[in-house]
């Protein structure tokens, strides 16, 4: 069974004002989502949950049509319509190099949380705690390329070449 989703505006309608600051540099972001922690059911590679009001934010952007499709899906099932999709409209390049420069309290707060949740006996604490393991391991990897690449598509509006340079962070 395939699954037609609705037009993303009438469930992408978080407001950037009230984006959860844990949610990394790109156009999709968790603002007022739900509390039911249903997110990572689609979209685990993407999607994390705070431990102050248990929201969800993006971690990841996604980098192709099938990690959209998830990222979507999971925005769909939130009932508060808590994702937005206008991030490229609020990011510049300033911005996103001032996030990556600030971005250890968000190493120290998934650090922090991942111990705390990593021996709790419920199966959803855990298998977060799983997903903050990712989390940390994608700030030491493969994200300072993924928001170099973002940086070049917010000057550019296009995505680089193979032999064109990256902006430096």
């Amino acid at each position: 069974m395939v699954l037609a989703l609705p037009h993303p505006e009438v469930y992408l309608t978080g407001r950037w004002a009230e984006r959860n600051w844990r949610n990394v540099p790109g156009p999709f972001y968790g603002a007022a989502t739900d509390t039911c922690w249903s997110g990572r059911m689609a979209a685990p590679d993407h999607v994390l949950y705070d431990d102050e009001t248990g929201q969800e934010f993006v971690y990841r952007q996604p980098r192709n049509a099938v990690e959209v499709d998830r990222l979507l899906f999971a925005a769909w099932t939130d009932p508060l319509s808590g994702y937005g999709w206008d991030g490229d409209q609020h990011w510049t390049a300033g911005s996103v190099r001032t996030w990556w420069h600030e971005r250890a309290r968000l190493r120290e707060w998934a650090t922090d949380l991942k111990t705390a949740w990593s021996p709790h006996s419920d199966a959803d604490c855990q298998e977060a705690a799983t997903g903050l393991a990712v989390l940390l391991a994608y700030l030491d990897g493969e994200l300072e390329t993924d928001l170099r690449l973002y940086l070049y598509w917010l000057e550019e509006r296009r995505s680089p070449g193979p032999a064109e340079a990256l902006p430096k962070l």
